[in-house]
């Protein structure tokens, strides 16, 4: 698809600034400067986002907004650990990044994409990745649907753009239309993995879909990056959440069902214990605060605050722990006990004042190793919680 001396230059240039080499593209009257931009782009992109991809010489990339969409090497590995089987379809394929991850547990796995570029792209680099058994079709997914064999698994990430090119989050706002799909997807496949935005509501979605077996709160660092719905042909058990923080020492998992925390209720302090707990994004993104507190044990500070507290520590607690220094109020000898830290990572949680009106009320800049919660307590009172991070 690249001539070779285009392949060449990206080759020799591909740490380069691209801003600067598309401005140079007369000095290189030989080389497509303007497809070389593309794949140097995409590639300095993959080595962050996709690491095995960008070790393997010869794949080419998509344009920018393509590389931006597709998922990172790490939640496309966790889909992978969810679907297996025997027959596998991508209706929304994309740059192909969730289909090689996940064709590797299939036996035969088709990806569909109506664009045909991609697919031009799917078709070069799935030889390179090793996937032989990969079927590329250009079309559209609902006509593709009805031609395709019985399937063990659909996977679906439908569009979240409209046709003006804003960002929707709801999922009857999307490309193709998901819930319309519903029937007809569970009517060609067991199962089926919907892949859609983080801001989306989960209570809302699970109301729209009516046989959604399970949801899966992805998040890298504890940064939400995607939701994952499956659906399940005459399923029969309550829908399990699945909270998943992909971190570098490994995948934290907190699982739960709504009916358990609708039965769940937490416990209030209205003093704060030894530690200080911070559920992670996903736990955050669920709302699983009652089940929480009841499994670890943990005593919330406030019903709003979605801040714990214990006398011991919990190692396995789903997001971060602190030691408490001291707890301080607003009386003069109090804050000035708190100025002298010069520095401090502030957060507020159930507070009347921003990060940026404390800060400059306490005079503290920004870092060190001491943690400041501004929070309410369970009883009315307004506390700085000084703590230094465990976990």
């Amino acid at each position: 698809m690249l001539d070779s001396t285009t392949i060449e230059f990206i080759a020799q240039h591909r740490n380069d600034d691209v801003r600067t080499l598309a401005l140079q593209g007369k000095r290189y009257p030989n080389v497509d400067i303007r497809e070389a931009v593309v794949q140097i782009e995409g590639w300095q992109q993959a080595r962050e986002k996709l690491p095995s991809w960008s070790a393997v010489e010869g794949i080419i990339y998509p344009p920018k907004i393509s590389m931006e969409q597709c998922s990172s090497e790490q939640t496309a590995k966790y889909k992978s650990s969810i679907a297996t089987g025997e027959r596998f379809a991508d209706l929304t394929g994309g740059f192909g990044i969730d289909f090689s991850y996940i064709a590797h547990g299939f036996k035969e796995a088709f990806y569909i994409e109506r664009n045909a570029r991609l697919c031009d792209i799917a078709t070069a680099n799935f030889s390179l990745l090793g996937l032989n058994h990969a079927k590329v079709i250009n079309g559209n997914s609902e006509e593709q649907l009805e031609r395709l064999p019985q399937l063990d698994w659909i996977f679906i990430d439908p569009a979240r753009r409209d046709g003006d090119g804003r960002k929707v989050v709801a999922l009857s706002d999307c490309e193709p239309n998901v819930v319309e799909m519903e029937e007809a997807l569970l009517a060609k496949a067991n199962r089926v993995m919907i892949k859609c935005s983080p801001m989306l509501d989960i209570t809302q979605a699970c109301r729209q879909l009516k046989s959604v077996a399970s949801v899966h709160i992805i998040a890298v660092n504890n940064e939400c990056k995607e939701l994952l719905f499956t659906l399940q042909r005459d399923k029969s058990e309550k829908c399990q959440i699945h909270c998943i923080d992909i971190r570098k020492d490994g995948t934290h998992e907190f699982t739960f069902t709504q009916d358990e925390e609708s039965r769940s209720a937490s416990t209030f302090s209205t003093t704060v214990g030894e530690y200080i707990y911070e559920p992670n994004a996903t736990i955050q993104k669920a709302g699983c605060h009652n089940t929480l507190s009841l499994r670890m044990g943990l005593k919330k500070l406030h019903p709003n605050s979605q801040l714990y507290t214990a006398g011991t520590y919990t190692p396995d607690f789903p997001g971060r722990t602190f030691k408490v220094v001291e707890v301080a109020g607003f009386s003069k000898t109090e804050i000035k006990r708190v100025q002298a830290l010069q520095k401090a990572n502030i957060t507020v949680r159930n507070f009347p004042e921003n990060v940026q009106q404390l800060r400059k009320r306490l005079r503290l800049a920004d870092g060190g190793d001491h943690y400041i919660f501004a929070t309410t307590l369970a009883d009315g009172n307004k506390v700085l919680i000084v703590c230094k991070k465990e976990k």
